[in-house]
């Protein structure tokens, strides 16, 4: 596989009508899957069945989420690949994120609350 060095965003599922786009300092409500490049599944907010709740642009979450969940819409659906740098990078994870992995995370903005 081609070295993933950028933040590569995929619209899978646009919504039409979007009077309202995710920006810095919103609270996001996301579902969400991650997987590794082998395809190893390391984190789903599915199963719980509840969204992930938190801020956008803050530095809460990775980067590659940081600047991959904005100018979204409630309900579109994106595929995320994120470079290492963009996600955990030379530590990773452990035990679930070697080190220096791409992610890819399928994502849903379920909610936007406006800062």
């Amino acid at each position: 596989a081609a070295q993933v060095t950028d933040l590569q965003i995929t619209v899978e599922k646009s919504v039409e009508n979007c009077p309202l786009k995710s920006k810095k300092g919103d609270t996001l409500h996301m579902h969400y899957t991650g997987t590794l490049e082998d395809g190893t599944q390391f984190d789903s907010s599915i199963p719980r069945g509840e969204p992930l709740v938190f801020k956008v642009g803050t530095g809460r979450v990775i980067k590659g989420w940081d600047q991959g969940l904005l100018d979204m819409c409630e309900g579109e659906k994106r595929k995320l690949v994120i470079p290492p740098q963009l996600g955990y990078g030379s530590r990773g994870a452990p035990p679930v994120i070697p080190p220096n992995s791409v992610l890819i995370f399928e994502v849903e903005l379920v909610k936007i609350q406006p800062q």
